[in-house]
């Protein structure tokens, strides 16, 4: 078995001193609305590690400084359409003339920063400028990762000057910061043993390999807003052509209702857009006529509603639903080579759920058709489509630059990891597009799955929800409606509202036997879950494709999952 592992950033303390900071422009904010260019030089490790860095937390477009006569002639027409650059250069540029007024240059109009490394002797020839600057002494790959970290919150900035280089820049200069997003370090910075933990959670996993439980895997830990494990396992598939990769995008299957519908839904109850207490017959007018317009949106949220758990959509189709071209009349894509009819779901299959059988409420039943329902109701009241909403009021802002829907459209194929080879209807290797048949007869977005993402990105998600609603210096949410749908709200269930939350019956050791029973968050058919633990201030986060390149139940036999996160829990007690 290939082991892929992110190298670890050696416990130290940030040496990056933070100067020009008068305007609170560091920690960087207003993500959605910044396109970021980092400018370095050409081949520079210490940079490309620093880029790399930055990646973790916005997207950024990487540009060199080329040894040329008209560099920045061509890196000015390069770089006009964005509004934030950042420098990141040994101190010994600020020799070059030609430099430093292209830099001025751009700060006309422009959010520049300028990251440096190396003696601090020649920051006096930056005593006129007033953009932030970050600077640190040592020219090394950790001390590049510190100044990343430095630039968007994920390490605190506390040093000072060590001595004078400036009347600007005098002893004692430099502004301090706090920590407002994920720091990516190593356990041993919390007393925990790196490789103990990194042994078990190995012997685990090839375990799993072996069994053919999954043929690769993503394992991440967050403990108190530091990722302080991170590394991947195996390949796409058992004929090991693809090593699985701590970047690659999974579906997330039911992790969906989470982190989509769930915090949409969130939002706008919390700005009285929607009343759970209400019903679905309120909100939308096809429902009226139907035994479900009495339907109260709490109990959907809490899957009381009296729902049947399932309708097989996918076994109903006949020959014309489906083509093998793209068309006017076959413009919804299912899978490579495979089209649903034009207005499938709004015709056939959402009639169906709403005049479908409707049971007692108050009775806990797992039913996919409460996120169908709440994605409705959230469209009809926001008037955008939900993979819209989520994108411009979460993703974006908070930094998610994979989490979404429709990922083919967005990321190469390879990147993303293949689940099941669909023999029922869609006759392919499924990569790309939803697992789940019903999503995907819904052209692949719907409240209950269709979302992909990458571990980092549900870590963003998890470190929010368990900061009570506020990430990188901004409120997403009320602290109030953070706690309310991730707490026990049935009195049948242990469901929060959307949420999934530990068993209270600890002999059930779900989702780990070490789990505090405040413990929230969601599995995934495909493979994968995320557990957030607000007592221990820990999430874990597992990705896999277990149903590649058929289902199987092996993952759920060795109780793969929650081993890890067992092992994880015992890591962190032992210190």
């Amino acid at each position: 078995m290939t082991i892929y592992a992110q190298p670890a950033i050696r416990m130290r303390t940030n040496h990056t001193v933070l100067l020009n900071n008068q305007l609170n422009t560091i920690p960087l904010r207003g993500l959605a609305e910044r396109h970021t260019a980092l400018i370095t030089h050409l081949g520079d490790p210490i940079s490309i590690v620093f880029g790399n860095q930055l990646s973790r937390y916005a997207p950024i477009d990487h540009f060199d400084i080329a040894a040329s006569a008209d560099q920045y002639q061509t890196l000015d027409e390069q770089v006009k359409f964005y509004n934030t650059i950042i420098f990141a250069l040994p101190t010994d540029d600020l020799d070059d003339r030609r430099l430093l007024r292209f830099i001025t240059t751009q700060a006309v109009g422009k959010q520049v920063i300028v990251v440096l490394f190396g003696d601090g002797t020649r920051l006096n020839t930056l005593d006129f400028v007033h953009f932030p600057i970050l600077w640190n002494p040592e020219k090394t790959e950790a001390s590049a990762a510190d100044a990343a970290m430095s630039v968007f919150g994920g390490v605190a900035c506390t040093a000072k000057l060590p001595r004078s280089f400036s009347p600007r820049y005098a002893t004692g200069a430099g502004y301090t910061t706090a920590q407002t997003r994920l720091e990516y370090t190593d356990a041993a910075t919390l007393g925990i043993d790196r490789a103990r933990l990194e042994a078990d959670i190995d012997d685990i996993m090839r375990e799993a390999i072996r069994e053919r439980a999954v043929p690769g895997a993503v394992v991440m830990a967050v403990k108190r807003g530091k990722v302080i494990f991170e590394k991947s396992y195996g390949y796409h598939t058992y004929e090991q052509d693809e090593p699985t990769k701590i970047s690659d995008i999974f579906d997330m299957a039911s992790i969906t209702k989470i982190t989509a519908t769930t915090p949409t839904v969130m939002r706008l109850t919390e700005r009285n857009i929607i009343n759970l207490d209400s019903t679905m017959g309120y909100y939308l007018s096809q429902a009226q006529a139907t035994n479900k317009s009495g339907t109260v949106l709490r109990d959907v949220m809490l899957h009381e509603a009296g729902f049947i758990p399932y309708i097989p959509f996918y076994r109903e189709l006949k020959p014309d639903d489906l083509s093998t071209d793209s068309s006017a009349a076959y413009s919804v894509k299912v899978a490579d080579g495979c089209y649903i009819r034009t207005g499938y779901y709004e015709e056939v299959m959402w009639p169906i759920m709403l005049h479908s059988k409707l049971n007692a409420t108050g009775e806990y039943v797992y039913s996919d058709i409460s996120m169908y329902v709440m994605k409705e109701v959230a469209e009809h009241q926001t008037g955008i489509p939900i993979q819209d909403y989520i994108q411009q009021e979460f993703y974006r802002p908070l930094g998610m630059q994979t989490a979404g829907y429709l990922p083919r459209l967005r990321f190469p194929k390879d990147r993303i990891v293949p689940t099941e080879y669909d023999k029922t209807f869609r006759k392919t290797l499924l990569q790309g597009y939803v697992h789940d048949q019903g999503a995907a007869m819904a052209g692949g977005i719907a409240g209950h799955a269709g979302l992909f993402a990458t571990a980092n990105d549900l870590a963003i998600y998890g470190q929010l929800l368990l900061n009570r609603g506020k990430y990188g210096g901004d409120r997403y949410f009320k602290a109030g409606t953070v706690d309310t749908f991730t707490s026990k709200q049935s009195a049948t269930s242990r469901r929060g509202l959307g949420f999934d939350r530990a068993d209270p019956d600890t002999s059930a050791a779900y989702p780990s036997k070490l789990a505090s029973p405040a413990t929230f968050g969601h599995t995934g058919y495909t493979g994968t879950c995320i557990w957030i633990d607000p007592e221990e201030q820990l999430i874990y986060i597992f990705l896999s494709n277990r149903v590649h390149p058929v289902v199987s139940t092996k993952l759920y036999e060795l109780n793969v999952r929650s081993r890890i996160q067992d092992t994880i829990y015992e890591a962190i007690r032992a210190k």
